[in-house]
């Protein structure tokens, strides 16, 4: 099955997002082609939950996994631990009061 690019994705995703009137941006500009990418929700009141992309074992599919949740400052220490790991990580961030971040939609998952 062919993949797409992760620029290709970020770009995708932000379209969606900008057509559902939720504001996000790019934190960190990872690899074009094949750098992986986290998005981090900001609800806004000082807490936030990061999601990574994970392959479901038993499935074989594409899923998105809660890497870290809680108060801003530990998801952000999360991140910052994921990109020290990782100098090619994409981290985008989608700031929305009601928790809509669009990535349980179809067509995102991968």
């Amino acid at each position: 099955m062919a993949r797409l690019s992760a620029r290709f994705w970020v770009d995708a995703y932000l379209t969606r997002l900008r057509g559902a009137d939720i504001p996000a941006f790019v934190v960190a500009h990872g690899d074009d082609t094949g750098g992986a990418v986290l998005v981090k929700l900001n609800t806004l009141d000082g807490k936030g939950v990061v999601f990574q992309r994970s392959i479901d074992l038993m499935s074989g599919v594409r899923v998105w996994m809660t890497l870290a949740e809680g108060a801003e400052a530990e998801v952000d220490a999360a991140i910052a631990r994921q990109r020290g790991y990782d100098p090619d990580l994409w981290v985008i961030e989608v700031e929305d009061r009601e928790g809509r971040h669009l990535l349980d939609q179809d067509g995102l998952g991968g």
